[in-house]
């Protein structure tokens, strides 16, 4: 699908900012594929799922202050440590967990992402706007060629989307109008958060997200500025 909408505006943006898991990388498969490396009798699919599954619970124990603030990295470790005894992993050595928790830093792109990326950039500048935090998303970038003109985190704003500080951040940083930056994300309740503080907005149909088995619904959403099959259709759409 290469889709735009009536509501696009005649500006074009100046500034791509892209959430990064799941939209950039494929989490679900890197997961589940390093997890079965380290021991091939447990279920990667189902441990891949449990993982992520922590994130937004531990993401509010954060903002709710419950936490102080504390790095993706630290919370992927809590995270981890709550589900290794459901998955039979409680012999895990300290230095096998701390390699399976940077398996967030390893993964690996989607097949169009970096094709789709160098022609964005040669029209925009574009920049993450991830929660992962700075180190996890460079040595991603070094890993797996991700040609970013800029890497901005929560890290960067003390604060996880979808505080307004990360999005407004972004206009911020480069001295522009939140209008003139649009969101790329694969999640529509990012996109709603994005657009309630100005920005414009892209929708990447990422229907393997949470795995082949698990389709997501990927339909149009009206409010949304652009919605594209991958990061080659967005291209094509903004005339990169």
């Amino acid at each position: 699908m290469n889709t735009s909408h009536s509501s696009t505006p005649k500006t074009a943006p100046k500034v791509l900012a892209f959430d990064v898991f799941g939209t950039v990388v494929d989490w679900h498969g890197g997961i589940a594929r390093e997890v079965q490396a380290l021991r091939p009798q447990v279920d990667g699919d189902a441990f891949a799922l449990a993982w992520r599954a922590g994130y937004q619970p531990a993401m509010r124990r954060v903002m709710s202050g419950e936490l102080g603030w504390t790095l993706i990295d630290d919370l992927h470790r809590l995270i981890l440590e709550g589900i290794v005894a459901q998955f039979g992993l409680a012999d895990l050595t300290e230095a096998e967990k701390k390699h399976l928790n940077k398996a967030w830093h390893r993964l690996q792109p989607w097949p169009d992402v970096v094709v789709g990326l160098t022609r964005l950039k040669s029209r925009h500048v574009i920049c993450t706007l991830s929660n992962g935090n700075l180190g996890l998303l460079a040595e991603m970038a070094k890993g797996a060629g991700l040609p970013w003109d800029c890497i901005l985190s929560a890290e960067v704003f003390r604060a996880y989307k979808p505080d307004p500080a990360t999005y407004l951040g972004v206009a911020k940083v480069f001295d522009v109008a939140p209008a003139d930056v649009m969101l790329v994300a694969a999640h529509q309740d990012d996109l709603a958060a994005a657009r309630a503080c100005g920005l414009q907005t892209a929708y990447i149909e990422r229907p393997a997200e949470f795995g082949a088995a698990r389709p997501k619904d990927v339909t149009p959403h009206a409010d949304n500025t652009r919605h594209a099959r991958d990061f080659l259709a967005l291209a094509d759409q903004l005339g990169c």
